[in-house]
């Protein structure tokens, strides 16, 4: 009886911890500027209140990065359809392969994706070290074996207008449920 007492508790807490608690603890460190990739500063310290859809990727990915983009983009046109991206919802789009991923790549990914079709989604990336801060206060994590192919978490991330993470989503065709996140957005506007 008490070791499945114990089992129980153990369980519950693992369960709390990987859904609850990590997840508030995921936020974006205050002292920490990206630049867009149209070269303008994208401060973490003082962002406005809105609802926040986050993705970390890189422009070289084969697969689940611009699969994940092209669905957000599908996203924000039903939102701009709703009036409430921009206004109230924002994308933010980091990519962690800062040494590879300049600003005239930035700028095509871009406009492959229409990121500037309409106000409201920043695309992003910096320093190495400020964005591995960035990532790693998201548990997102990432690394490049040698090939220039990185190995990286499938993880996008819904942050309500306080910057605290509301829900995890996965990334690709099968993980990033587009219908899904719609609705946490619109759940929380």
């Amino acid at each position: 009886m008490i070791c499945t007492i114990i089992l129980v508790i153990g369980i519950g807490s693992g369960i709390y911890y990987f859904t609850e608690y990590r997840q508030s603890q995921m936020s974006f460190p205050k002292d920490v500027t990206l630049q867009t990739h149209t070269g303008a500063d994208f401060a973490f310290s003082n962002l406005p209140k809105k609802i926040r859809l986050v993705e970390f990727m890189y422009t070289h990915c084969p697969d689940i990065c611009p699969n994940t983009t092209f669905q957000m983009q599908q996203l924000r046109d039903r939102l701009v359809k709703d009036k409430v991206f921009g206004n109230k919802v924002e994308f933010l789009t980091i990519s962690f392969d800062p040494a590879r991923d300049t600003q005239e790549v930035l700028q095509n990914y871009a406009k492959t994706f229409e990121i500037d079709k309409n106000k409201g989604w920043f695309l992003v990336s910096g320093e190495n070290s400020a964005v591995k801060k960035i990532a790693d206060n998201f548990k997102f994590q990432y690394r490049d074996p040698g090939t220039g192919e990185f190995i990286h978490s499938s993880a996008t991330y819904l942050l309500d207008e306080d910057n605290k993470v509301i829900e995890v989503f996965g990334m690709g065709e099968k993980n990033f449920k587009q219908k899904e996140v719609y609705k946490k957005i619109m759940k929380q506007i």
